[in-house]
């Protein structure tokens, strides 16, 4: 089943069951995805409805940020609990050692030697990471290990 159509029934079921902050949030959630249809004149894959997800993901975690850093506890908490049904959507995080792997692996691939290639290695991890990981700190991540290969590289001057 695809990612829509495990909205669709959710929707469905959360109607039934009379959840109305569940439902509420799939139908952010519908409404984001027929928008960008709807824009791009195209049908979405599972791949670009996650691109949605993490995107609403991402918007959430900004608006908490600011919530909080004005004191609005009460509306930083109504956007956290959008993002934890959001996140039910999202395919299981990688742990560190699996990220770790797929940027070796990326850069190895792309053959990265320096920070000026890390558009590379960022496209490569996207694709493979797909939703399991937060690419805010897979971009650090990527940063800091193109930076060592470059000092662990680079010739001794004196």
């Amino acid at each position: 089943m695809s990612l829509k159509q495990q909205l669709t029934e959710d929707m469905k079921a959360a109607m039934r069951g009379g959840d109305k902050a569940r439902l509420a949030v799939i139908r952010l959630i519908n409404a984001a995805i027929k928008q960008r249809e709807v824009d791009e004149r195209i049908e979405l894959d599972d791949s670009q409805v996650l691109n949605v997800l993490e995107k609403m993901l991402k918007q959430r975690r900004d608006s908490i940020s600011q919530y909080e850093a004005a004191g609005r506890q009460d509306l930083a908490d109504v956007e956290k609990s959008e993002m934890a049904v959001i996140e039910t959507y999202m395919p299981a995080k990688l742990t560190d050692s699996e990220i770790d792997a797929l940027i070796d692996d990326a850069i190895a691939q792309t053959g990265a030697t320096s920070p000026k290639d890390m558009g590379k290695v960022i496209a490569a991890v996207k694709d493979k990471a797909a939703g399991g990981a937060d690419m805010a700190a897979v971009s650090a991540r990527i940063k800091a290990k193109l930076a060592l290969h470059i000092s662990a590289t680079a010739p001794y001057r004196a």
